[in-house]
């Protein structure tokens, strides 16, 4: 197996569980028991590992949400905690979800062994909030553990198809359109959606150049690793 291929065969996976917890309702209870108005957690949770950064920098890393929208949450949320805080408290959230809704893999410490080294070695290069997830405390348990660097590898492959997305000439609002237009107006697009067929080349472009760009990251597993990565995360996805 190849990393590339890897990359694509991990991408269900990487995307969509830990984008359970951070849909889960009690990530939200936990976001108004602190003082954050609806969906402003969620930004400022994923936002505060850049810090204190200005409103246009945090928009700037969130690609695929209208700037407007993460302008605002992201103003009203300073009022609540430090920026830090606010991140630790939302990778608590990952956590704490992890141990009561994460699958088993079959072997949960050999999965956040591989997923560690992946995360470790991999360059921060286009990928700002992956460096600051990076950067925070990483837990104890074992589930938590998973979810912790899987959710890592989430923002390290959404920083690259922002990237790829955008050499190949899409916009971000084109990107949802073709992918997810339900969650548009959750993302906080209010302009009418762009029609899809005139750019459904470019997405297929724009996926292949992430799986490659993401393998690359990879490349520093062998390739019986890659395949327990795949077989393991294939497992929980499942699941």
């Amino acid at each position: 197996m190849t990393p590339e291929q890897a990359a694509h065969d991990t991408q269900a996976a990487v995307v969509r569980v830990p984008a359970r917890f951070m849909t889960d309702s009690a990530t939200y209870a936990r976001g108004a028991e602190l003082g954050f108005e609806g969906a402003d957690f969620y930004f400022a949770g994923r936002g505060g590992v850049l810090g204190d950064a200005p409103a246009d920098v945090v928009a700037a890393a969130m690609v695929f949400f209208a700037p407007e929208a993460v302008r605002a949450a992201w103003e009203r949320s300073g009022r609540v905690l430090p920026r830090r805080e606010t991140a630790e408290e939302w990778a608590r959230c990952a956590h704490t979800y992890a141990v009561s809704n994460l699958p088993s893999s079959g072997d949960d410490e050999r999965l956040a062994e591989l997923l560690g080294v992946i995360v470790e070695h991999a360059s921060p290069a286009l990928v700002p909030l992956f460096a600051g997830w990076r950067s925070l405390p990483e837990p104890s348990g074992m589930k938590q553990l998973v979810m912790h660097r899987l959710n890592a590898l989430r923002e390290l492959r959404g920083g690259l198809h922002a990237a790829a997305v955008t050499t190949v000439g899409l916009t971000p609002l084109e990107a949802i359109a073709v992918r997810a237009p339900r969650v548009a107006a959750i993302a906080g697009w209010t302009s009418p959606l762009p029609e899809t067929e005139p750019v459904q080349d470019r997405w297929t472009l724009a996926e292949a150049r992430t799986d490659r760009m993401l393998g690359r990251h990879f490349a520093v597993l062998d390739e019986e690793e890659l395949a327990e990565l795949v077989d393991l995360l294939s497992q929980i996805n499942a699941s």
